[in-house]
């Protein structure tokens, strides 16, 4: 069973940045594509970024510019630099690992395991 577990949430004000990780266990991260979601309260999960095994990346038009996601296969750990945050992406973020990369890929169904989440806000 594929672990993940996010870090990196916290509090920052508009425009701040904050860099999350996700620490994969019980697998390589090399060998599954892996994404970040968000959720706010009352709201649905939405698709962040993603990248695949062979390293090509997907972005929600929202954060495009402004989110970078990578990982260090030899860490074992998928990354999202969030640079020029909005108080509007306050939300529990995620990181997911699946087996499947289309042009759906930031859609949460292809996603197979999840991490608990960690939180971040953005205040105005």
């Amino acid at each position: 069973q594929v672990q993940l577990v996010e870090s990196g949430g916290g509090s920052v004000q508009a425009g701040g940045s904050l860099r999350l990780s996700c620490a994969v266990s019980r697998a390589t991260v090399s060998s599954y594509h892996m994404g970040w979601f968000r959720q706010a309260p009352g709201k649905e999960r939405e698709g962040v970024a993603s990248i695949a095994i062979d390293g090509r990346t997907m972005y929600a038009d929202s954060v495009k510019g402004r989110f970078t996601i990578s990982k260090d296969n030899d860490k074992n750990t998928l990354y999202l630099q969030m640079n020029s945050l909005k108080a509007e992406e306050t939300a529990m973020y995620y990181c997911a690992a699946g087996t499947v990369w289309d042009r759906f890929s930031l859609t949460s169904g292809k996603y197979t395991y999840w991490g608990q989440g960690t939180q971040v806000t953005v205040s105005a």
